[in-house]
């Protein structure tokens, strides 16, 4: 068994090599099953003006 990455041979390489692919187009697959099965429809609001107010704060903090 090889416990370094600089000591391993081909067939260990290959090994890591394939593992993150899969891993890589598992987590791809993932996100795009997700993206497709969700409800991304955008529907506008209308917020009409009432009066006036006014908003004052006496509560200010000073930075110096």
């Amino acid at each position: 068994m090889n416990h370094s990455i600089h000591s391993a041979d081909r067939a260990t390489h290959l090994k890591i090599v394939v593992v993150a692919l899969v891993a890589g187009i598992a987590v791809a697959a993932l996100g795009i099953s997700a993206r497709v099965g969700a409800d991304y429809s955008q529907t506008a609001h209308v917020v009409k003006a009432t009066k006036q107010i006014t908003v004052t704060s006496s509560e200010s903090s000073t930075v110096r």
